[in-house]
Parts: structure tokens; sequence; C-alpha cells
């Protein structure tokens, strides 16, 4: 029971269930006692289910096509009933304590998926690490002294160390795909308004996004045929889709490839980047679809400020709403975080409506692009790999920004247009680290992503591809 996840996927243990050839009792204390000894090499998990808790979460799960399967969810973007959700930070570790599920849980309960626990993040999701001073830094399995990314990072180094197949993520700037390009997983973000953030309106002006990182292509695109759509009073929603989990299993067709060699407006790479980006070219096109290289036409740094500003915004606003009165003090906030909302107390209306026109002009000019081609390859991040302490929420925050540069050269553009990106391990590091490749597409299009990625994993398989010795083993 102990190594099911080292073989099954999420799909394949639910069927396991439903026909009744694992019990769900049995599954479910089998993976807390394998967790629990991960994560002391890993501290990627924050709180345990146990008691009463864990038996309602049990008793909670529907009999849909994840029946039984343990499940994490991220302290961050998404409410569990009757335990906090901490964002990362000192401050919220005992409150508020969430008096119900938030919209998009309440549909992950209704999938089969039983939540055991909660992962650890970057404080408020502000840094594309996981290394915060409230609980200390997540592992990457893969290799001693390396950092598995953020702030999705502890769900990622979980399934990267197999404790599970799958856990929930979220992005805000390229916090799902990069910790599943340094820890060799899928993750997909999906459009703005594909995933409800109910009982919210938005996050970060529509840039914020949750769904999973996972080991199969298969198990994405099944929880997001569970997660999408809208819910009452949502401001906006994604285009109508049809099953994710069929547009897996379709031929793509002949798809209109654009590749970046470098980010736009940006720096030279790493050549080991840029021959990852060549040889998935060079496999796109032995798979049949037509490739070049394009950039999309946009202005980088404005996109990059207009982000900095609503984070900002939205950081001090909403640790003025979850404090609920209460007043921080000396050391219950890290040092960026501290930083973004001094700044964001000084954004004035003009600031952010400039701020958010700028959202839309960067979408329109995506959009345009997605006239000419269908799907953009580049790398997911700007680096091979990320030691630990590389970006330090206790820096000052210029030198805070100027660590995190690389990280998200080519992932936040997607949050400011909100238009469906994914991290693909198409390719290794000749001393065996993984690497991330990002496919993005025009807004609504998950199903061509989920299509090609279902090309691409039968195409180049990773799912064997583990953590060998070490915190992974």
């Amino acid at each position: 029971m102990e190594d099911l996840f080292e073989t099954y996927d999420a799909l394949a243990v639910g069927r396991l269930v439903r026909t009744g050839r694992v019990g769900v009792r049995e599954l479910v204390d089998a993976t807390l006692a394998r967790l629990r000894t991960l994560n002391k090499s890993l501290n990627a998990i924050t709180d345990f289910y146990e008691g009463d808790l864990l038996e309602r979460s049990i008793a909670g799960a529907g009999d849909g096509p994840f029946q039984g399967v343990p499940f994490l969810v991220k302290q961050l973007m998404a409410d569990c009933a009757g335990t906090p959700t901490t964002v990362g930070s000192r401050f919220f570790a005992h409150e508020p304590v969430a008096a119900a599920d938030s919209a998009a849980v309440s549909r992950m309960r209704r999938s089969g998926l039983v939540i055991v626990g909660r992962t650890n993040t970057s404080e408020f999701g502000l840094a594309p690490t996981t290394e915060p001073a409230f609980g200390g830094p997540t592992l990457n399995p893969w290799r001693e002294g390396l950092s598995s990314g953020g702030s999705s990072g502890g769900s990622a180094a979980v399934v990267a160390a197999r404790g599970l197949p799958m856990a929930h993520a979220t992005d805000g700037g390229g916090s799902i795909r990069i910790p599943a390009a340094l820890c060799g997983l899928f993750g997909f973000k999906p459009s703005r308004g594909r995933v409800s953030l109910a009982p919210i309106g938005e996050t970060l002006a529509g840039a914020g996004a949750q769904h999973c990182v996972s080991i199969s292509v298969r198990d994405s695109a099944a929880l997001l045929d569970a997660l999408a759509g809208s819910e009452p009073g949502d401001p906006y929603t994604a285009p109508p889709a049809g099953s994710f989990l069929a547009a897996r299993l379709r031929p793509p067709g002949r798809l209109r490839v654009a590749f970046l060699r470098q980010p736009v407006g940006g720096q030279p790479l790493d050549p080991v980047l840029v021959g990852a980006v060549e040889q998935t070219a060079a496999l796109l096109e032995e798979l049949g679809h037509s490739v070049e290289e394009a950039a999309p036409d946009y202005d980088a740094t404005a996109a990059g400020q207009a982000l900095g500003t609503v984070m900002a915004a939205n950081t001090f606003t909403n640790i003025q709403l979850r404090a609920n009165g209460r007043v921080p003090g000396n050391g219950d906030l890290e040092p960026v975080t501290l930083a973004a909302a001094e700044q964001g107390r000084a954004v004035t209306a003009h600031d952010y409506i400039r701020a958010v026109q700028t959202f839309h002009r960067t979408g329109r000019q995506l959009g345009t692009f997605f006239e000419r081609f269908d799907v953009l390859l580049s790398p997911t991040l700007g680096c091979v790999s990320l030691p630990l302490g590389t970006v330090r929420m206790s820096d000052p925050a210029e030198q805070f920004q100027q660590a995190m540069a690389s990280l998200v050269a080519f992932t936040s553009v997607c949050n400011v247009a909100g238009v469906p990106a994914m991290s693909v391990p198409l390719a290794w590091t000749d001393d065996g680290l993984p690497i991330g490749l990002q496919f993005v597409a025009r807004f609504g299009a998950e199903e061509t992503l989920f299509s090609l990625a279902g090309q691409l994993e039968q195409a180049r398989p990773w799912r064997d591809r583990r953590p060998s010795g070490g915190r992974g083993a």
C-alpha cells in the first residue's frame, strides 16, 4: 500500500477504490504514514488532518473519479472548513478559521478527493520559492540544497517524491508552473475565470488561478473537469469548454507553434535552456506541427510593473481584511511582505486602474499573437536549477525583485493576460535534473493544451523519471 503511488496516478487509484480492491480507510492511513515520513526530510506539509477533522474529510468525499484518493490543499487561495488558511504567515497561523470550504474545495471533495492536510507556501505567495520564515523551507527531493520552487513548492515536493499523485496548487505569476518545472511534474494554470475563486470575486485583478501539480496529464485534465465552471455571482468566467480529459485523448492536429530562445525584452538564456527549447521544437516538428521562432509584441517591463502594483495593493488590503483589526507585531510578517504592504498602501486609484489597463492591453496583444499561432513554446523559467536561499524574503525589496526576475520572465505574462499555460517535464540536464518547458495558448484554449500534452506525454513519457536516492527515494 505504501508504494501504491509509485505506480498509479490518482485516476487509477480512484478506480481501485471504486472496484473494492482498496479500502478508503487503509488507503488514507497508509498514505498519511508515508507522508509523515517524507515530510521529515521535505518539510512540505504544514498540517496533517487527524481525529474528527480527518473523519469529516473521509465522510465528505463524493463518489467521483477520484473516489477515496488522499489529497493536500495549499495554504493559499483555498479555504477548508474548520482550519485556518495561513497564507504561509505566522500572523495568520491560528486565525481566522474558515467557516466553510471555498467553492473549489467543495468541488474537490465532490470529485472524491479526501483532504488529509495542507502544504507549505511562501508568505502570501509572494516568492517563486517556498522558504517561509514561518515553518521553514521546503526542500526539493531531486537534490540536496535545491529549492522546490514556489509558491506551490510544498505540493510539488510531495508529488515529486511520490507521496501523492497530485496536489492542489495556485498561480499568481508562475506558482504552479515554476515548482512543476523544478520538480519534474506536469503543472497546468487554467485561463482566468476557468475555476471559480468563490466566495471571493477574484485574486490579483484576475491574475490568480488555482489547479494542481501532477504526475500525469490525465489527472490534471480530470481534476479540471471537476473544478471548472462558474459559481453564482462570479464577476467573469472562461468560455465554455468540453471535457478536458477527453481532449487529452484527441490528436491535436497540425498546430502552429512559435518558440522563444529568450524572454521578451530579456537577456539571453543559459545554453542548456536554449538547447531544451530547440530539442522540443524539433520534437514538435517530428510530430507534424508547424514550428517557427517568433515572439509576441508586448511591453514586458510594463506588464511586470503592473503585476507588481496589483500584488502590492492586494497584499496591503488582504492583510487589513484578514487581520480584522489585529495589528501585526514584530516578526509577524516577513520584510518583503511588509515592503509590499507599504507599497500597496501608497497605490492610488489612478495607479491601480492604469495597472489593470496594462493587464488588458497585454491580453489583447497576446490575443493578436494567437491569431497567427496556436501555441507558444519557451522554457518555464530562466534558470536551470534553484539553490535554496537564492530568493530571500528577508532581503531588501529591490534585491528580492532582482533575484526573482529570471524565475518569472516567461510565466508572469500568462497571469497578466489570463491565458492558459502548462509546464511539461520534457528535458533533463546532463546530471539528471528536470527542465520544464512552458506551452501557452489563447484565452480559453485549455483543450488545445491538454490535447498537445497528451501527445507529448506519449512521445516523451516522464512518469518513471523520479528522484533517485536522497530525499525522494
